[in-house]
């Protein structure tokens, strides 16, 4: 273990600088947060007052307003102390390291470095979040104990969401800097670390750069509109869905073309130097002030009558088109992203063509540029997954279409590969990647790859063993160390008769032959909710019955896994909304990864939740109130009852925190890749430390003066227009199950009463047509109707 990092100045609050500062107060980091006094606050010594660190207090303004939010939970902002690099310098002196993220100009950075150099004693660390200058020239005239101190951390925008870490290193950058420095982002900021070297952009933005200028320049070459290159670029090509200028709009294409200018302005050697240079219709673009999201308009701008498309050749807009055939094929690719590329590759139309020129170009030059940019072919793989969200780096990409067969297409296309490629020609290699080794270039020869043994996956810890227990809707595994491991199988991970009959039969299962028992979902996301087609074709057929029995199966497993002999810990991530929510409820702790998006919204579909959510999300709200204690239930039980029937999400594992959907104890996975290692670790740790299961308990409910109280909310809401005359029908049924029912005075409820009102109500909205034309429309709209 290395020195721990407590304390963290941060020069400049820019989007960068604030999104960096916001970070690490997410990461529990106190932060000192600078920058300039402005210079119409008057000459130096003048009276200090909040406008001479206006700077960096409307920083912090505006990144508690940002959207996407780069806080977890706006109390984390507490953690950043604003000021001015006049009157707050020596604040600096308390920190363990100093990022500073100013402008791009290096006379000013070098001003800065001086006076850290001169007036700061100690040992602390200094990093330049810059993508375009050089350590040798910004620390030029540095003492020896400050360029030993000195390396580049160049984060990603924006810092909370993307992973990507890059470090480098300089010349004298001592190796328990680096270590310190790498430790603090992995283990504290969950980032991914990838070491580059001191060239031109680093690793990410060199490839994404040449990337995306080499999808414009093949663009105009043949004649395509951008919508038909974002159908090619896209998930076909193992992309984000935003593809290539969807991402150029939200990046900022003023920020863009200032990464471009700077490769094309420094790369004066680089064979691929004029592939950086910037098309003039771009340039017209900046001057015209079409940036993208920020100024809502770039590539594409949404307009009343829809989303338009800018048509590069006159600089104006046009309704949205593309050729449909494109189009039409890109959309019919599917499976995992290695089938969709290759099968992409393999198309004989002008979506295949266009893909084998661009793949032909990045594959080529990234590979031209190993040992300038970086040594490692993974950590330039891990650049552009965890930088650009790419599904595969271009490596990986290579290995999905086929090593030599892609090498010797590229070079009969006349592409130049690097003679490290030639080498594995005559070898007997067949791909980049062979299982756990990787292709060194330098060596000519594999290795094994560099791995962090919190980074693991079910596959591996599952081994070649057969399922415990399988249904066609879900798996359990053991998974060692006396752990059973229940995953959904699925569309969208969602709860259905299959999922629910294995989730009952685990937990017979763990407390039979385990210790413990994880709830570990793989895909996108880690449970959207119950499965609503099923749902719907059950209340279109009357079949009252079935879903009342469906609905307190579904509670009575939940209920189940709550009072276990053995501990279970569920480990939500991305989505988490209504079933997937009460499924985290009834567990005994959550393992969440930070990104985790959770709330109980079955009213947006004309319900309110049926697996026991009602009664647990209660109950997370009453459990520590202490006993004997006078507090009047109401302003709980009221706000619980805001939570499900406003559908509020919570946009982190923090904020769910504050909402009452998870305990505070509840552990929160900065870097998805551990959440496995970590979530097991906890349910372990539960096991080991003599876990016994909560007791059952009743509730002092309201009864009808609940429900009129209540009721009364929501009367407000619909005379203002806020809610509709259905949306207070749902409402009240909420109100009765919170109440303890209606009709009578203040009582103890027990829980298996709540669970009778609760499905009792769930299963009469079913019968409601404006309930089942909701669900409806959501199925076919994928967005909630408010009738």
């Amino acid at each position: 273990m290395t020195d721990p990092i407590r304390r963290v100045g941060v020069i400049g609050a820019g989007v960068m600088g604030s999104g960096i500062a916001a970070h690490f107060a997410n990461a529990g980091v106190e932060v000192v947060l600078l920058d300039i006094v402005p210079p119409e606050s008057g000459a130096n010594g003048a009276s200090r007052s909040r406008s001479r660190s206006q700077f960096a207090e409307e920083g912090l303004k505006k990144a508690l307003k940002a959207k996407p939010a780069p806080f977890f939970h706006k109390s984390r902002a507490s953690l950043v102390r604003t000021g001015n690099l006049e009157d707050d310098f020596q604040r600096l002196a308390a920190c363990d390291l100093i990022i500073e993220a100013i402008v791009e100009n290096l006379d000013i950075k070098r001003k800065l470095f001086a006076r850290f150099d001169t007036e700061l004693e100690g040992t602390r660390i200094v990093a330049s979040n810059t993508s375009g200058l050089r350590i040798a020239s910004m620390v030029e005239g540095r003492s020896e104990a400050f360029r030993s101190r000195f390396l580049v951390m160049h984060f990603f925008n924006p810092v909370r969401y993307m992973k990507l870490l890059e470090l480098v290193r300089g010349p004298e950058t001592s190796d328990e800097v680096y270590r310190r420095v790498a430790e603090f982002g992995t283990s504290i900021l969950g980032k991914g670390i990838v070491e580059g070297k001191d060239t031109p952009n680093f690793v990410g933005n060199r490839i994404g750069c040449h990337a995306l200028m080499s999808t414009i320049h093949q663009m105009l070459a043949d004649g395509l509109e951008p919508e038909d290159v974002d159908a090619i670029t896209g998930s076909p090509m193992g992309h984000p869905k935003s593809a290539s200028f969807r991402t150029a709009d939200m990046v900022g294409i003023d920020t863009f073309v200032h990464v471009s200018e700077n490769c094309h302005a420094a790369l004066v050697d680089d064979e691929d130097r004029e592939v950086f240079q910037i098309p003039d219709f771009m340039k017209h673009m900046v001057a015209k002030k079409l940036l993208g999201n920020k100024t809502k308009g770039g590539f594409y701008k949404k307009t009343k009558e829809g989303i338009s498309t800018l048509d590069p050749s006159t600089l104006e807009y046009r309704p949205k088109a593309g050729d449909p055939e494109i189009k039409k094929f890109c959309k019919s690719l599917n499976g995992d992203a290695r089938s969709r590329v290759k099968k992409l590759v393999e198309d004989n139309g002008p979506a295949g063509a266009f893909a084998r020129k661009l793949l032909s170009k990045t594959l080529s030059y990234t590979a031209r540029r190993m040992g300038e940019i970086a040594e490692d072919i993974s950590a330039v793989d891990d650049a552009m997954r965890w930088g650009y969200n790419w599904e595969l780096g271009p490596f990986e990409t290579w290995d999905a279409l086929g090593f030599r067969e892609t090498a010797e297409r590229m070079k009969k296309e006349g592409h130049s590969l690097p003679t490290w490629i030639d080498t594995m020609l005559g070898s007997d290699a067949s791909a980049f990647y062979r299982g756990n080794e990787v292709w060194n270039p330098a060596l000519g020869q594999y290795q094994v790859r560099k791995s962090d043994a919190r980074n693991t996956t079910l596959t591996l810890l599952r081994g070649e063993k057969p399922p415990v227990l399988s249904n066609s809707g879900a798996v359990a595994h053991d998974i060692g160390d006396g752990v059973l491991a229940v995953t959904f199988k699925t569309k969208a991970n969602s709860l259905d008769d299959s999922v629910i009959a294995l989730m009952g039969q685990a937990i017979e299962e763990a407390e039979k032959n385990h210790r413990a028992m994880l709830l570990f979902n793989e895909g996108e996301h880690f449970c959207v909710g119950a499965n609503l087609f099923a749902l719907v074709m059950a209340a279109n057929q009357k079949q009252w019955e079935g879903i009342r029995n469906t609905v307190q199966t579904l509670q009575k497993t939940m209920q189940r896994i709550k009072y276990a002999s053995v501990p279970v810990v569920a480990a939500p991530y991305g989505m988490a909304l209504g079933g997937g929510l009460e499924v985290c409820l009834c567990a005994d702790a959550v393992q969440a990864a930070a990104e985790t998006y959770c709330g109980l919204v079955e009213v947006g579909v004309g319900l309110i939740p049926g697996g026991a959510g009602n009664l647990n999300l209660l109950w997370r709200a009453l459990e520590t109130t202490p006993e004997g204690a006078e507090i009047s239930p109401h302003p709980y039980i009221t706000q619980v009852f805001k939570n499900i029937a406003m559908a509020k999400v919570a946009t982190s594992a923090e904020e769910a925190k504050f909402f009452g959907y998870f305990r505070h104890s509840d552990g929160v996975s900065f870097d998805r890749d551990r959440q496995l290692s970590e979530a097991k670790a906890r349910a372990i740790g539960m096991a080991e430390s003599g876990y016994h299961p909560p007791s059952r308990r009743s509730y002092r409910l309201a009864g009808e003066d609940g429900v009129a109280t209540l009721s009364m909310m929501v009367d407000t809401l619909v005379a203002g227009g806020y809610a509709s005359p259905h949306d207070a029908l749902i409402a009240r049924k909420l109100a009765v199950v919170l109440s303890g029912g209606a009709g009578g005075a203040a009582r103890e409820v027990t829980e298996d009463e709540i669970l009778e009102l609760e499905a009792e109500a769930f299963v009469s909205l079913c019968g409601e047509q404006k309930s089942i034309d909701r669900m409806q429309h959501m199925l076919m709209h994928n967005k909630p109707l408010r009738n």
